[in-house]
């Protein structure tokens, strides 16, 4: 990806509105200050948490959503898929630590149209927003690649809600509890996630899972 400047950016042209949604205050107020010393760019407010993206977008109505992935309340996947739902005309670019290839796919299946991850240079990340509000696609190019070669998402979706549920050890019956679901039908979702995963029990299967961004 280079830093060559894109439509919208000239000079005299209105700044690029945009709107962070990231956890973590340090990294959020470290993204606002090194976007707003880019020209044509203008961080115009920040949320922490998931569920508080898509009221952020209706107030502020911004140019252009910087998403992670890791969010409390909702992820930022969901988040993306409302926001492309209810305000197609914000751009979404998700930022995120997480470069996993599943990630990639999800995120474009939401409705983002890019996919950088966190350490791009300031220089890289003000030209992804341009060129993503020129309504191009950028996505990290190794990510881009990977995502070529990586596999589709074999679970289903109540498997991918049982494995999600089973990601921090709980047993098959605290999932059971937390889903409102039969014991016996969390224990052969989580069957069907090892065998389809080729693990060897849903500890590992939960963690190749993960590690292809499939939850």
């Amino acid at each position: 990806m280079s830093a060559t400047t894109t439509a919208g950016a000239g000079a005299g042209a209105a700044p690029i509105r945009v709107v962070i949604a990231e956890d973590q205050d340090l990294v959020r107020a470290a993204l606002t200050a090194l976007l707003n010393l880019q020209a044509g760019v203008e961080v115009i407010g920040g949320v922490g948490r998931g569920d508080e993206v898509l009221a952020a977008v209706r107030d502020l109505r911004p140019d252009v959503l910087l998403l992670d992935i890791e969010m409390p309340g909702m992820n930022g996947l969901d988040a993306a898929a409302a926001v492309r739902a209810e305000a197609p005309g914000t751009r979404v670019l998700i930022v995120t630590t997480f470069g996993r290839p599943g990630y990639v796919k999800r995120a474009i299946a939401a409705g983002a149209s890019g996919f950088v991850v966190k350490d791009t240079p300031p220089e890289q990340l003000s030209d992804a927003i341009r060129r993503v509000h020129a309504g191009l696609r950028v996505i990290d190019p190794t990510l881009a690649a990977d995502s070529l070669m990586a596999p589709d998402n074999p679970l289903s979706e109540r498997e991918v809600e049982v494995c999600r549920a089973a990601a921090d050890g709980s047993g098959p019956a605290a999932i059971a509890a937390a889903l409102h679901l039969s014991d016996g039908t969390v224990r052969n979702h989580l069957s069907s996630a090892i065998r389809k995963t080729g693990a060897s029990n849903r500890y590992e299967a939960v963690r190749i899972a993960t590690d292809n961004g499939w939850l």
